[in-house]
């Protein structure tokens, strides 16, 4: 995608950090950071440039166009269902535009009609104690979630880490996000590399998260 020079300065320091992260940032994949991109696009609402550049760069690493459709899917747990569509409809647009892959209609069940949930049965108990409706709005969007298959435990879980990060949900999500991640096999240096990557969309919060993961991990030795 071709793009117009804006303001020589910002490329110029946008471009060494994007090489400092890449030396700096081994543990997770191409396709793992292309992900954590366009989450934080979609909690950003950074859909104009930026978003269409991580598009790109997802296809380019080997997330599909009903990928990319389970990751918002996904995230609009966290985000919210407003933001998600807003980023779903600028995606619909730019595979019109520049002629990208389009779905091919790989999906899972929603369930939402189901009941239960395939959250900690501790934690459920928990949000039911603190207000019962919005426990069953909680299992709701859980359930409706428990098949999708196309992105891994590791990659839901990092995702949902940044979405902490970003939001600074630094109690009880980003522990049961951490534990998920832990969980999947990601070691704390994969954690704290989700974290470090997250600085990309705002440094502060990025330095915030790092010393709540020190101590949960910590905590977790």
């Amino acid at each position: 995608m071709h793009t117009q020079v804006m303001d020589a300065t910002f490329d110029e320091m946008s471009a060494a950090t994007d090489r400092l992260l890449q030396a700096e940032i081994t543990e997770l994949t191409a396709r793992e950071q292309a992900l954590l991109n366009l989450t934080a696009d979609v909690c950003r609402q950074t859909l104009g440039l930026p978003f269409a550049r991580h598009v790109l760069a997802a296809l380019d690493s080997g997330v599909s166009a009903d990928d990319l459709r389970e990751l918002l899917r996904f995230v609009a747990y966290d985000s919210g269902y407003p933001a998600a569509q807003s980023a779903l409809a600028r995606l619909v647009e730019l595979e019109r535009e520049h002629d990208l892959p389009r779905p091919t209609g790989q999906t899972h069940e929603v369930n939402a009609s189901g009941s239960g949930s395939p959250l900690p049965e501790r934690m459920r108990q928990e949000v039911a104690a603190l207000d019962a409706p919005f426990a069953r709005y909680m299992d709701l969007q859980s359930r409706m979630r428990a098949g999708m298959r196309l992105l891994s435990v590791r990659e839901r879980a990092f995702i949902t880490m940044t979405v902490d990060v970003l939001y600074q949900t630094l109690e009880e999500s980003f522990r049961a996000h951490v534990g998920r991640a832990l969980g999947a096999g990601a070691t704390p240096e994969d954690l704290r590399a989700v974290v470090r990557f997250s600085a990309r969309f705002g440094m502060t919060t990025a330095w915030r998260a790092l010393h709540v993961l020190d101590d949960l991990l910590t905590g977790a030795a």
